[in-house]
């Protein structure tokens, strides 16, 4: 015989019966906190380029949608597009397209971070000598007379006019810097 459950049971509380359906569905504040995530969502999701959005597993109705959004030019087009794609990212898998967003983020992250610290090199080679050592250990295949060439001409700009640091010197060793990181 099956075992009684807490429905089953008479002398179970009627009021606790009538809160079941209730406990199974989100509240009301979940709800629209998924559906304004949805809604932020789509507004990167359109901001990404079709280089990336091309090969993700979404559905073909949400990545036509994306395509429609950015080829219409008026405002009232483009905010009911919108609201379309929201409802189609209720109702579809949704996951690539945000691992598209964040690996898009991300990537811009770790770029700005790669100039921030090239600007940074290039002030320790400009201000010191021994910077220079440490950069040679660090890359030792880089090419030393052009390095030591650079930095001395950024010098003399910074020195000329030190409130206008964007001397042609200046920029070449940031860009001899960038391509020694990258060649890590």
């Amino acid at each position: 015989m099956p075992s009684p459950t807490a429905s089953d049971d008479p002398a179970a509380d009627p009021a606790d019966r009538s809160l079941e359906p209730y406990q199974e569905r989100p509240s009301k504040t979940q709800r629209k906190k998924v559906s304004h995530d949805l809604q932020e969502l789509g507004e990167t999701a359109v901001a990404l380029p079709d280089s990336r959005l091309v090969g993700l597993a979404i559905a073909e109705v949400l990545l036509d949608a994306i395509h429609l959004y950015k080829k219409t030019k008026t405002f009232e087009g483009r905010r009911r597009q919108m609201q379309y794609i929201g409802k189609l990212m209720r109702v579809h898998e949704v996951e690539p397209l945000r691992q598209a967003v964040t690996d898009m983020q991300l990537g811009r992250a770790k770029d700005s971070l790669a100039l921030h610290q090239a600007e940074r090199l290039r002030a320790e080679l400009i201000a010191s000598d021994d910077a220079v050592t440490h950069w040679m250990v660090a890359h030792p295949q880089t090419d030393v007379q052009q390095l030591r060439n650079l930095i001395r001409a950024a010098r003399k700009d910074a020195a000329l006019e030190p409130e206008k640091r964007s001397g042609r010197a200046y920029r070449e060793l940031f860009q001899f810097i960038k391509e020694g990181a990258d060649h890590e």
